[in-house]
């Protein structure tokens, strides 16, 4: 860590204990005694490794995005596509809504994360700030999570499986792109260390006494980490302008309702049929668990398991865990705080695979274009599913984490 943090207090986001910056080895981690997560890392030359990857990953994504990804050849025809078929094809299909988020999570907001830190990391390498550059920070952090690449490569890959025994799948070089991206953008993304960049602004958080702490007069930015001292007045983050709050407004209530909605549209996301497989005029209507059912008659296990957890067990462990933190939030339960802080950092890892259905529906319905042939199309559940997935990702976004610990302090004092 860089010598001007020596002194500098950071709070855990997860639990909101406050600790002093302090050196640590090259490559070392620091977390957080009481909760466990991570509070920051030693990333030796952050911005220059952050840059360079960052700029090599654009160089990628232009590829991936110019030349031809998969074709399908069958019978002497040949369907051709690009990354951007599978959201065109939903929306041709009558599915807009689909094609919507397939293109906002696999090309739109994964572009605008690269080009928006080539953005800040460009004038910080030379020492300066960009302008404007707390809100563009913002924004990339905040569709950070949403830039759903690695999900939409698992889908890719699953696709390809699926597709062997109905025709001859040719790989493009954008597939091959893809997957150096993916690579690279996840190593730019773990290299880059966001001390070093807000170092340039030159705001610390120091100044702050144990009497403003023991008083929870701290106010925690969940955006860049600053420390300010609560007003009692509405805030905004003196370094990065985002509003601050000593908890999430509405936490448990925005988090029940969002529940709820995800909860009511699991059901026709499993009735109804998420794709219909057309050969030769006979359609055969697929929901999630058929679907399963078929790879796993076909042979293919190792498939069922991954589509049958990122489907069927991802969404419903998601559902089942945030469900026992809300009740446990509202009984003032003591009972295992850094487990349970450990359970809600599990759904918000895991919540986005669920993706990978809504991605192999779309890659489907793009290449399986045979007419009399073959032709795969998307069925209502996907629409439902998709709605499952968005909505149980906002609901672990909105739950904070430090309401556990709140009902221990509470019982401490």
């Amino acid at each position: 860590m860089a010598n001007n943090l020596a002194g500098e207090i950071i709070a855990c986001h997860e639990c909101d204990h406050f600790y002093f910056y302090e050196l640590i080895p090259a490559g070392a981690k620091a977390k957080c005694q009481q909760c466990g997560s991570l509070l920051y890392r030693h990333i030796p030359d952050s911005l220059n490794r952050s840059l360079a990857l960052y700029f090599t990953a654009l160089i990628l994504f232009l590829i991936a995005n110019a030349f031809p990804f998969l074709s399908l050849e069958l019978g002497g025809r040949v369907v051709e596509n690009i990354l951007f078929s599978s959201g065109w094809a939903m929306y041709e299909l009558g599915m807009g809504e689909l094609g919507v988020l397939i293109i906002l999570t696999s090309i739109l907001f994964p572009f605008i994360v690269i080009t928006g830190m080539l953005y800040l990391l460009i004038p910080a390498r030379m020492g300066t700030a960009a302008p404007f550059m707390a809100q563009v920070y913002r924004i990339v952090n905040s569709i950070g999570p949403w830039s759903l690449v690695g999900v939409f490569m698992l889908g890719v890959l699953i696709a390809i499986v699926k597709l062997q025994d109905l025709a001859n799948v040719i790989t493009g070089p954008s597939l091959i792109a893809l997957a150096l991206l993916l690579v690279v953008y996840t190593a730019a993304r773990a290299s880059f260390d966001p001390h070093d960049l807000w170092s340039s602004t030159k705001h610390k958080s120091s100044g702050i006494s144990h009497d403003d702490i023991a008083s929870r007069k701290i106010l925690n930015c969940h955006t860049c980490g600053f420390l300010s001292l609560h007003t009692g007045e509405l805030q905004t983050c003196d370094r990065c302008t985002s509003p601050l709050h000593h908890r999430k407004h509405n936490s448990i209530e925005a988090t029940w309702a969002l529940l709820a909605s995800a909860l009511i549209l699991l059901i026709p996301a499993n009735v109804y049929p998420v794709m219909t497989v057309i050969r030769f005029g006979q359609g055969e209507p697929s929901t999630i668990l058929s679907g399963v059912l078929h790879l796993i008659e076909s042979g293919m296990w190792g498939l069922a398991m991954i589509v049958f957890v990122a489907s069927i067990v991802v969404p419903v462990m998601k559902l089942t865990i945030l469900f026992f933190l809300l009740i446990s939030v509202h009984k003032k339960s003591i009972w295992r705080p850094r487990d349970r802080t450990l359970l809600y950092r599990v759904t918000e890892m895991v919540g986005a695979w669920s993706m990978v259905d809504i991605f192999l529906i779309g890659l489907l319905s793009s290449l399986v274009r045979l007419d009399s042939l073959s032709t795969i199309r998307p069925g209502i559940g996907a629409i439902f599913f998709a709605g499952v997935v968005v909505i149980t990702m906002f609901a672990a976004h909105s739950f904070d984490p430090r309401l556990i610990w709140d009902n221990i302090k509470e019982k401490q004092q």
